[in-house]
């Protein structure tokens, strides 16, 4: 760390970065995504509350309040209608005209499947776990936060009993001052305190005869985040200039102590968009809602109004306005509107959303559509976005991102 403090004190010398202001841009394909994981993860988490109840059903009456929950556009009866392939409907015992929902043979299966990826890739998960609670000042996070999370970490639906419990010598529950219930690590985990961006370097230099990686351990460099401009932004001056500063200043790892930094610095700021583009590679979709990160901010020691850093850095970074909220998405993690390195469970839960249209496309005979060899197949053909060449953008005229307001 010594070497990259004395590099700081270098650019604190030459004075600070020229920030350049730029306008939000509206990425079609991006958008997309946000559109149908929407509804996927609101139906995942029926399907597991479902699974939960002890009688096997949910009635209409018990989630009609769970709309704002499950972020849905519409009320949650009609979207449990929408899809019979994966909810099948049927009259309450005592009462006939109250609806009650079970999950189908299908939907049976498609659970049971997770449940295989979930045991198979369980040491995975513990990582990614570990990780997170590392970038955290005290090694905790509420498990209020965690729980919000949940689908973006890819943690099984029950991990406070299972997970977490299998594993006491890495996690254990406390309480924070204010009374939550938090999970904390136990002990630091060197092994894992490598970071996304570093591992991507230290991978690209194996396979190139680039040595900035080796010269950066040496503390002879810094290391550059992948950038992929919206249209018409890299070739502006100004804003290559900018970039190239940031890419400059030395990477401070969202995994090492940053208490002696600058708080107004620009190497502070390259540091909180590392925790954030670090924060987003430990998530299997590589995007979250924004207030997800709103909840743990002081924790990750990132600055009240962070948005900013979403809206400045657009190489690294895409903010998403679809479905009535705000969504983070880490640029590097898609090409064409498709994860370049998708999880095994993003690729079950692409199966489920196939499940899920054909349900909804036909609806009046939706139950016999999808067999059991397709389901069982390792991958199925989706609607999303394909096109060749660069992603559709748009620069949305007169459009400033509020930063920091309430979106949910």
């Amino acid at each position: 760390m010594s070497k990259l403090f004395h590099q700081h004190q270098q650019w604190r010398e030459m004075g600070a970065m020229a920030k350049v202001r730029l306008k939000w841009v509206k990425n079609k394909n991006l958008d997309h995504i946000i559109d149908t994981e929407t509804d996927l993860k609101a139906a995942c988490i029926l399907k597991d509350a479902i699974k939960r109840s002890p009688t096997g059903f949910l009635t209409a009456k018990s989630v009609a309040d769970w709309q704002k929950l499950l972020g849905l556009t519409v009320p949650v009866l009609r979207f449990l209608r929408r899809y019979p392939t994966l909810f099948h409907e049927f009259p309450h015992a005592r009462y006939a005209s109250l609806p009650c929902f079970k999950l189908t043979e299908t939907a049976l299966m498609l659970d049971s499947q997770e449940d295989i990826i979930h045991q198979s890739h369980e040491s995975d998960t513990v990582e990614r776990l570990c990780r997170l609670l590392m970038m955290m000042r005290t090694r905790t996070v509420s498990l209020r936060s965690l729980h919000s999370l949940k689908f973006d970490l890819g943690l099984p639906d029950n991990y406070e009993k299972t997970l977490v419990m299998r594993y006491p010598d890495h996690f254990c529950f406390v309480k924070a001052s204010n009374g939550n219930p938090c999970l904390k690590l136990v002990t630091w985990r060197d092994e894992f305190a490598f970071s996304a961006l570093q591992k991507r370097n230290e991978r690209d230099a194996v396979t190139s005869e680039d040595g900035l990686y080796r010269e950066f351990k040496r503390g002879q460099s810094a290391l550059t985040f992948p950038m992929s401009f919206p249209r018409g932004y890299g070739a502006q001056k100004k804003v290559k200039a900018w970039m190239d500063e940031f890419q400059k200043l030395p990477y401070i790892s969202p995994y090492d102590d940053a208490s002696n930094i600058d708080p107004e610095s620009d190497l502070m700021e390259k540091r909180a968009v590392g925790v954030l583009h670090e924060l987003l590679s430990l998530t299997i979709h590589k995007k979250t809602k924004r207030n997800y990160l709103r909840s743990m901010r002081g924790e990750l020691n990132i600055p009240h109004k962070f948005t900013r850093l979403f809206t400045r850095y657009p190489g690294i970074f895409y903010l998403s306005l679809k479905c009535k909220t705000t969504t983070v998405i880490l640029k590097e993690g898609y090409r064409r509107g498709k994860l370049v390195d998708p999880h095994p469970l993003t690729r079950l839960r692409d199966k489920f959303y196939h499940v899920m249209r054909t349900g909804f496309l036909y609806r009046a005979r939706g139950l016999g559509m999808v067999s059991k060899e397709e389901l069982l197949l390792d991958k199925v053909d989706d609607d999303g976005p394909e096109e060749e060449g660069s992603e559709e953008e748009e620069i949305v005229e007169g459009s400033e991102l509020e930063e920091d307001s309430e979106d949910e």
